[in-house]
């Protein structure tokens, strides 16, 4: 016996509306091209792979190096590395942004160890910042403007519409989450460590949970904005207008 939806259908077999098609899993290949872009932007302004790798090397020279003479020596020791970094990359004609900041780090994490009068104040500054970053990221969430979304809206013209999609906006829910988790661990750990003056242990801490953890965090961003899939608004508008993405199907 036929249902009263075929019954309908033979009586406007011309009516139709039109419905977005849903597909989670395919992602525009324009956003494909713009988070390659944005992930190499970001790289660049940590320094690359091997500025990654250059920001432990103050930390390695500094502990040892005050274990053998005292905090002055490890200091200065600590300021010749990230100085010999800076001139390295401008002999490599690599960009000197990422080298300049972290010798002003490293300037600052000396000038708190010395006024602190001991090695363990070399990690205060990067302790309190991680508590810091970790707050600012989690009341993001809370204000329901995860930072992760907003920053990615700033970066590529997407503004604030993704706000009003309830899918997108867990996805960067869950990857501003993982970085209060990132950072929110490097607190915890840093501090206990600081509090029980294992300063050794501090050092391979801030190694480990450095850029080990940050490398973490990226692959999750790139992977919520990658699963979002949202492009910018004028493309949006332009993809409005042609009516692409619908299709029509019986009523």
């Amino acid at each position: 016996m036929p249902s009263s939806d075929e019954y309908r259908v033979a009586a406007d077999p011309e009516a139709t509306v039109a419905l977005p098609v849903v597909t989670d899993e395919s992602v525009d290949p324009d956003v494909d091209a713009e988070v390659g872009k944005a992930e190499q932007t970001l790289l660049d302004q940590l320094g690359g792979l091997s500025g990654l790798i250059y920001s432990t090397l103050p930390v390695l020279v500094f502990v040892p190096v005050n274990s053998f003479a005292n905090l002055t020596v490890a200091i200065w020791a600590a300021l010749g590395v990230a100085a010999a970094i800076l001139i390295w990359r401008l002999v490599q004609r690599n960009p000197i942004q990422p080298a300049i900041s972290g010798f002003f780090g490293v300037g600052l994490c000396a000038l708190i160890a010395q006024r602190v009068g001991e090695a363990k104040g070399f990690f205060l500054f990067g302790i309190y910042t991680s508590l810091v970053y970790a707050g600012v990221f989690a009341l993001s969430i809370l204000l329901r403007r995860p930072l992760v979304g907003v920053i990615w809206g700033a970066l590529n013209g997407h503004g604030h519409r993704w706000r009003t999609d309830k899918r997108i906006r867990k996805l960067y829910d869950l990857a501003t989450a993982v970085w209060v988790v990132v950072f929110g661990a490097r607190y915890l750990v840093q501090s206990q460590l600081y509090d029980t003056d294992h300063t050794t242990w501090l050092a391979v801490a801030r190694i480990g949970m450095g850029w080990p953890l940050t490398a973490v965090a990226l692959v999750v961003t790139v992977w919520a904005v990658r699963r979002a899939g949202h492009l910018p608004a004028a493309k949006t508008g332009k993809a409005d207008k042609s009516g692409a993405g619908t299709e029509s199907v019986p009523a």
